[in-house]
Formats: C-alpha cells, structure tokens, sequence
C-alpha cells in the first residue's frame, strides 16, 4: 500500500469528491485538493498555493501591497489567488469564461482584494501590475509554442511567473525575459508544494535543495 499521493492536473478538483474524513481549511474554501494522506481516513490538503508563494519569496518578490495579475480560474489558479490574497496582495483574475473569474474574486474577497476581467483588460492591468502569474497549462509540454501573454506586453519593472514547468522555460518565459522582466520559472513551486505535501506525510522537513536537483535532473536541465 501507500500513505499518500499527490495530484495534479487535472486531477484536483475531481479529487474533491473523494470520502475525505478531513480536509483543510483551503481545501475547503477552493474545492480543490492537490495532496492525500491515506493514513487514519482520507484526508485532503491544498499545498499548491503555499508553493507559489515559497516560490516567488525565494526569488526575494514580496507579495504585500502588490497588484497580481493572475491568469486562470482552475485548482492551482484558486489556490494561488487565496494563498496571494490572505498574504496582501491584490489579486485581479483574468479567465477565459468571465463567469468562473468572478465566481473566484467573490470568493477570494472573503479573505482579501480579488477582482475579475476579461483579456480585452489584459494589456491595462499589466501596465500597473507587479507581478503576473500563469496559473494554466497554456504553454505545457507538447504544446509549447503557445502563451496567452506576448512580450509586447510586457515590462522591466514587472514579476513573471509561470507555474509551468515542461519546459522549464516556457514561450512566456522566453518572451519574459526578452522584455527585460525578471522571471520565476515553475519548478520551484512544484518543490516546495511538494515539500509540504512531504512533511504532511512523515512529520520531516525535507532538503528542499536535494528535491530541487532532483526535479532538475529530471528535466534534463
């Protein structure tokens, strides 16, 4: 048998459905669950969004007071939004079904300052944004040349941060970094969710650089 799993997409939200004797408290709130410990019931976690944030704090970014331009509605993209929101941040939501957008600001506005807006917003919103986040797949291994971002977009003074992580450097990425904006690339995430989901399951902190290698070598990089 096996103590736990942890899940992705497009996995988390159907995995809300599951008998869970537990759940916490941001699990809850998204209807999402990303980890599972196995011992004692099923219990259900949500570690994607305390990733998200570890990983931009490791990039020295600082979330307090800055505007986020989020894009995405899904598991991660809720998680991230509740996780940014509670810390500070001002989170404006860009989706591609309005509706779903404003479903999760009006959720998120429970806990802190959530907005919703259409793509036709996108280049405003970015102007005077500080950070932007890519909380989808858009870009995702096989798919690659794809972004909903392009760098005419862009800006130096702005945060990039794409959860995808194959490839490591997506089209946003690229185009990112041609912009002259500082870049987060989403395999630190996938660490330090991972990390947490670890400790959830044996009570141990683990050597956050030992995985970060790992995932690196896993991805030829």
């Amino acid at each position: 048998g096996f103590g736990g799993v942890n899940l992705t997409i497009p996995l988390k939200e159907r995995a809300f459905t599951l008998g869970f004797v537990e759940l916490d408290s941001l699990s809850r709130v998204i209807g999402a669950v990303n980890t599972v410990d196995f011992r004692d019931g099923i219990r259900g976690f949500n570690t994607d969004g305390l990733g998200a944030l570890r990983a931009l704090e490791d990039a020295s970014v600082s979330l307090r007071g800055k505007s986020v331009v989020l894009l995405g509605a899904g598991g991660a993209a809720r998680a991230i939004a509740f996780q940014f929101a509670s810390v500070g941040a001002r989170v404006l939501i860009v989706n591609r079904t309005g509706e779903r957008g404003r479903r999760l600001a009006e959720d998120v506005a429970t806990v802190g300052v959530a907005e919703a807006f259409s793509f036709s917003s996108m280049e405003e919103l970015l102007d005077g944004a500080h950070v932007l986040v890519n909380a989808t797949s858009v870009g995702m291994h096989p798919l690659v040349d794809r972004t909903l971002v392009t760098g005419d977009m862009l800006h130096p003074g702005l945060v990039v941060f794409d959860i995808v992580y194959n490839p490591l450097k997506t089209r946003l990425i690229l185009e990112a970094e041609a912009a002259g904006a500082r870049i987060v690339t989403g395999e630190m995430m996938l660490v330090y969710q991972g990390a947490e989901a670890f400790r959830i399951w044996t009570g141990v902190l683990p050597p956050v650089d030992v995985m970060k290698r790992a995932v690196l070598d896993a991805l030829g990089v």
